[in-house]
């Protein structure tokens, strides 16, 4: 299962329900995917196809959106 927490900008974000702890969220557009660790800071952790003008639209993104993602992480896994 991996539900979407929100859309944006050509972008998915999600996360998956049966992976690591660590707070984490995922991202999928047309050209590629990357997964961004929340804490302790907001930074790419794995990429895959999308170029770096992508990476940095997408994370100005989970910046505006962290506590939407934070909120949306801590209802799914009941932290």
């Amino acid at each position: 299962m991996s539900p979407t927490i929100f859309r944006a900008g050509g972008f998915r974000f999600y996360f998956f329900s049966r992976e690591e702890t660590r707070m984490h969220v995922h991202v999928y557009c047309e050209r590629g995917e990357a997964k961004f660790w929340m804490e302790p800071t907001i930074e790419l952790a794995q990429n895959s196809g999308m170029a770096a003008r992508q990476i940095r639209i997408a994370k100005t993104l989970i910046e505006e959106h962290y506590d939407e993602i934070r909120n949306a992480w801590q209802t799914h896994f009941g932290c």
